[in-house]
């Protein structure tokens, strides 16, 4: 049996300000430094072999701290990036035009083709992480990686192992720095491949945190 973490990076500047990130960027606030080496700690003693991330220097930072507590290098994978959200990346939340908030709400609402201007669908996002997840089964035998990313690509990611469809209501609430664990294996009780083991465990966190946009 394979075992994989998915860990959401830290709190950043944006989503402090409720501002849109997408494949933009900003850096982690002084609590996402915090919530990283609390997750950290978590995850010290499991064994991981390998960190994996997103290229967005959200991820990388957290994942950093994350391999420097598991001994561990840090391995680049672009296909873990947050969904791309066009032409609203880095817009505040609260002043979108009405226009803007339909094209946002069709990327969470269940519209099949919900595609903001300039961005990905989620059907086009799942395949991307399904195939970065897929590839951990090419890794050598008895590892154990950690996947560093984003929430609504993990949520989407976890959605479609549990069956939904990629473009799917979101209803699973992945916060800053949560952790998540999948695993793939064979079960007379189970369907073969992907299984979720648990999703979203923030008891490692002092501190509340953030999902995408909630204050």
């Amino acid at each position: 049996m394979l075992q994989v973490y998915l860990v959401r990076h830290g709190e950043t500047e944006w989503n402090a300000a409720r501002r849109i990130q997408g494949q933009s960027d900003s850096p982690l606030t002084a609590k996402g430094l915090y919530q990283a080496r609390q997750v950290a700690e978590r995850v010290r003693n499991e064994g991981i072999t390998h960190v994996i991330t997103s290229d967005l220097g959200r991820t990388r930072h957290t994942a950093q701290i994350i391999a420097d507590a598991c001994g561990c290098e840090v391995i680049n994978e672009p296909r873990l990036r947050e969904l791309h959200m066009g032409v609203l990346e880095e817009r505040i939340l609260d002043g979108l035009t009405e226009q803007e908030e339909v094209w946002r709400k069709q990327m969470v609402d269940g519209s099949p083709q919900g595609r903001i201007p300039e961005g990905e669908t989620m059907t086009e996002l799942a395949a991307r992480m399904r195939a970065a997840l897929d590839s951990c089964l090419d890794l050598p035998e008895g590892s154990k990686p950690l996947l560093v990313s984003h929430g609504i690509a993990l949520g989407c990611l976890i959605s479609t192992i549990l069956g939904l469809p990629a473009y799917a209501e979101r209803r699973l609430r992945l916060r800053n720095c949560s952790l998540s664990r999948v695993d793939h294996q064979q079960s007379a009780w189970l369907a073969s491949g992907w299984i979720v083991e648990t999703a979203g465990d923030v008891s490692h966190l002092e501190l509340p945190a953030l999902d995408e946009l909630q204050r």
